[in-house]
């Protein structure tokens, strides 16, 4: 644990938690907490994850956007229910983006966890899009890539940071409850049924 890791973990709660509350300085945050993990995933040799906060960052700036268009209520923004047929298809290039790039680390690289350091890390870019569309169903995502990222962070002995993710686990089930009640709350407004 290095004092790199701390404030890298410090910021992502800070960053999350402004996300489940659909306040849109969520996305700033997170660049900030980006560039600290790239570099401390570097010195763990999980490169798959490193890059991911590269696509991150950029990601945030997509993110900001999206939440500064409409559809705010007291500075919040509203969130939507995923079209079927684009989780789908997201998650169709979630796999063959991970089956590339894990066969890229394997080969080229000396990643320590390869292909499931991939597949985490493609999946969370369709995550982090999902969310930047303020679709509920990026939690969802969250919860299950949260609780494999734990796993892999035991494995390598960031501790801390299995710890940072087995948090986020909890504020992705608080962020998928307080998304649906609103996204509940939306439809009721406008005389229409939203289930969850």
């Amino acid at each position: 644990m290095s004092t790199l890791e701390i404030i890298a973990v410090l910021v992502n709660v800070v960053g999350v938690w402004l996300t489940t509350q659909r306040i849109r300085w969520c996305w700033p945050v997170g660049v900030v907490a980006v560039m600290l993990y790239a570099w401390i995933f570097y010195e763990a040799r999980l490169y798959s994850d490193m890059l991911l906060q590269f696509a991150f960052a950029a990601l945030q700036g997509y993110g900001w956007w999206r939440w500064s268009k409409g559809g705010l209520d007291g500075g919040k923004v509203h969130v939507t229910r995923m079209p079927r047929h684009a989780a789908v298809a997201s998650l169709a290039m979630g796999a063959m983006a991970a089956a590339l790039l894990g066969g890229l680390m394997a080969t080229f690289t000396d990643a320590a966890v390869p292909w499931l350091d991939a597949t985490l890390a493609t999946f969370s870019l369709v995550a982090s899009v999902w969310a930047a569309r303020k679709y509920v169903a990026s939690w969802g995502l969250w919860i299950v890539l949260d609780c494999v990222y734990v796993g892999m962070y035991v494995h390598k002995d960031l501790l801390l940071t299995a710890g940072l993710y087995a948090g986020f686990i909890v504020l992705a089930v608080y962020g998928y409850r307080a998304w649906t009640r609103d996204l509940q709350h939306q439809g009721a407004a406008h005389g229409v049924h939203a289930p969850s």
